[in-house]
């Protein structure tokens, strides 16, 4: 009987839920609708996945290279890191169509997509050096966001070691706007710090 009661009255923990996901369930989403117009809820804008690339360039050979840059995509993402192959052959280069490993990217989607996105406007860009604001005009026509990253030293799961030989990466936030001005309405309300135009004289 005493194993049946604390059945009974045994809570499954609450799942977490990312609060910048929350916030677009409870709040963004219904503003973009009004905002954009938008006869139904499921036209409205979203987040579909986040694509953190490097590439190798001239060290593709270079082992401790290709290491750190591993090391550096499964630590900030919180996953292992993909192998990206030639897509075609240059001989100058060396390369064979996917036979030769050209860099290496991660791609996030549901909860890590998320967690990232909201590690990445809060903490990370704010670490940027002279940070005026992110760029307004890295969207394509289909409204994704790119953004390119100097050093990996910025993010804050990376220690010294971590750091010791540097590199950059691209970010690619994958939305499913229709154009340009949807994506970036989705993603100021999500609280991405475009930088402020210039007033003209």
């Amino acid at each position: 009987m005493a194993d049946s009661k604390s059945k009974a009255t045994t809570k499954a923990t609450p799942a977490f839920v990312n609060p910048l996901k929350q916030t677009y369930v409870s709040e963004v989403r219904q503003k973009l609708k009004d905002e954009l117009k938008l006869e139904n809820i499921n036209q409205v804008p979203r987040l579909e996945k986040i694509v953190i690339n490097v590439g190798y360039g001239a060290k593709k050979d270079d082992k401790a290279f290709i290491a750190q840059v591993e090391t550096t995509l499964r630590k900030i993402s919180a996953q292992a890191p993909v192998a990206a192959m030639a897509k075609k052959s240059i001989a100058a280069f060396k390369l064979r169509e996917g036979q030769n490993q050209i860099g290496s990217y991660v791609t996030l989607r549901g909860d890590r997509m998320y967690d990232f996105l909201d590690k990445f406007i809060n903490i990370v860009l704010p670490r940027l050096r002279d940070f005026h604001g992110t760029s307004t005009k890295a969207f394509d026509k289909q409204g994704n966001y790119s953004i390119g990253i100097i050093e990996q030293s910025v993010f804050p799961e990376l220690n010294f070691e971590d750091t010791n030989i540097l590199h950059g990466l691209q970010i690619n936030i994958v939305t499913t706007a229709e154009n340009s001005d949807q994506g970036r309405a989705l993603l100021q309300h999500l609280g991405m710090p475009f930088e402020k135009a210039e007033k003209r004289n």
